[in-house]
């Protein structure tokens, strides 16, 4: 089986995979379970067919020793699309109906509670399939009960204020790398307890970063090198399991043959040329993450290398286009800039990004060196008179009495922070999709060329983002965040302008 054993694999004797649960999970699979939505795998509504690979997991994860369920804890990690929420929901089913548990806890488990719902809403969706199934459970938002058994099946999730009190015997944690720390794990799975044999977690990631939101290894990088230990036997805990696809760190990211060790689904459930076109457009470091299962760090170039250069096409500024400024200042050690944003002029037409003034502090420059705050105002002033600006994105940290008198002489000024990491998530991904996939040209300042070679990628749970090397570093990337700010809004609607009062 070419799919089968995984990179990293935790011991299960055979006697143990043939006195355990799998083939009956199996089964209840593939009566009860089916696709929820179209895809390679197949059509909506569809039975569930399990794979190979995925059948030998479940007999694996279901094993039985001497004293009942083997593992407390299970690890899976795999790449994204290898149909791990369709698993994921047919383990919950599983666990609420056919489990044979009378007052049977199941909680589907995440970092915040619309990504819980995703492995719930499924499990509701297979349920409104069979009415047998139906007949047997009340349906909820964010709950099926079933009144014969005292069984219940909840949404949890970080956010949560509580979770004690709890006795699961069954915990779906999807998405284990997003949780922006330990303690949900360890609530839940200290409240397994109760349970002994009976109780189990099964937590199914992708890779991520190392680091939590606390600075400390995260819970599912701490597993995952638990696992390693295990898998190698430095360590003895019979009831841990690890099932880990990955593809080698020292592997091409961007060949088929390491998408092939780290994906079991390839060709199969996920397509092929879905890994080709995502390699083009995707940051080394997410697709590493997202479709190869390696872990990274966060210290990985933003840019491919040539792909800024490649869309470079200088032009003259046209007096009766509309344009877009982003402005990111600074008053001493990073650079103050300004950079433009062309909005299309018709269908074909593209937005093109040019630098209008940068203030940058010279290397023989001592301590005492700062940015002329009247010239950066009066800049984009007359940048102002002289084109149709429809808009000006700020930053405005250190900037805000800057932007009221901008805003009181009649510039459109528009806050733009920045430090809003969801946003700058949103922002970067789709300007860089726009430079790889060749839907932007530029005016080829060396400036912003340099500042954007300068930017590498953070990749924690709220996704991807540009960064500077480190708080110390001299590598600018100021220019890189205005010219962000000016794409994402010259691509946005227009709106009420967002200057707020913080001076009078």
């Amino acid at each position: 089986m070419a799919s089968w054993p995984p990179a990293w694999l935790t011991p299960v004797t055979e006697e143990q995979i043939a006195n355990g649960k799998g083939e009956a999970v199996i089964a209840f699979a593939e009566t009860f379970g089916i696709i929820t939505k179209d895809s390679v795998a197949g059509r909506a509504g569809v039975p569930l067919q399990l794979r190979d690979w995925q059948k030998e997991l479940l007999r694996h994860v279901f094993a039985y020793d001497d004293k009942g369920l083997k593992h407390r804890i299970n690890l899976i990690g795999m790449p994204r699309k290898q149909g791990k929420s369709a698993l994921a929901s047919t383990l919950g089913i599983y666990g609420l109906l056919a489990q044979g548990i009378n007052g049977a806890e199941v909680y589907s488990c995440a970092a915040d509670r619309d990504q819980a719902r995703i492995v719930f809403a499924d499990a509701k969706k297979m349920i409104e399939a069979h009415p047998d199934l139906m007949d047997m459970v009340k349906l909820y938002r964010d709950a099926i009960e079933v009144p014969s058994t005292g069984s219940v099946y909840r949404v949890l999730s970080s956010e949560a204020f509580t979770k004690e009190g709890l006795s699961p015997t069954l915990i779906v944690l999807d998405e284990l790398h997003a949780q922006p720390n330990r303690e949900l794990f360890d609530v839940m799975s200290l409240a397994q307890g109760a349970r002994g044999n009976m109780a189990s977690m099964i937590a199914i990631t992708t890779a991520g970063v190392k680091s939590d939101s606390t600075g400390q290894d995260s819970i599912a990088y701490s597993l995952y090198q638990y696992g390693q230990k295990v898998a190698r036997g430095e360590i003895s805990d019979p009831t841990f399991f690890m099932g880990w696809w990955e593809a080698p760190m020292e592997s091409d990211h961007r060949l088929e043959e390491t998408w092939r060790i780290a994906n079991p689904g390839i060709d199969d459930i996920c397509a092929l040329s879905d890994y080709e076109s995502a390699v083009l457009r995707t940051p080394e470091s997410e697709f590493r993450t997202k479709r190869c299962n390696q872990w990274v760090s966060s210290q990985i170039s933003w840019l491919p290398t040539g792909v800024w250069d490649a869309v470079a096409e200088p032009e003259e500024l046209d007096p009766s286009a509309e344009y877009v400024l982003g402005f990111d200042g600074s008053f001493s050690g990073d650079t103050t800039v300004i950079v433009g944003c062309r909005k299309p002029r018709h269908e074909e037409d593209k937005p093109y990004v040019f630098l209008v003034k940068a203030w940058e502090k010279p290397v023989d420059a001592d301590d005492t060196w700062r940015v002329d705050i009247a010239d950066a105002e009066n800049a984009i002033k007359e940048f102002c008179g002289k084109y149709k600006v429809r808009e000006v994105a700020c930053d405005p940290y250190r900037w805000q009495r800057s932007m009221e008198a901008l805003a009181d002489a009649g510039i459109p000024i528009v806050e733009w922070p920045s430090t809003s990491a969801r946003r700058m998530v949103t922002a970067c991904a789709a300007f860089f999709d726009a430079v790889v996939e060749k839907r932007i040209t530029h005016d080829g300042d060396p400036l912003l060329a340099r500042h954007l070679s300068n930017a590498v990628v953070k990749t924690d749970n709220l996704g991807v983002r540009i960064v500077k090397e480190n708080r110390a570093s001299n590598r600018r990337i100021d220019a890189a965040v205005a010219a962000i700010l000016a794409y994402d809004r010259a691509g946005a609607k227009i709106e009420k302008r967002i200057v707020p009062k913080f001076f009078g």
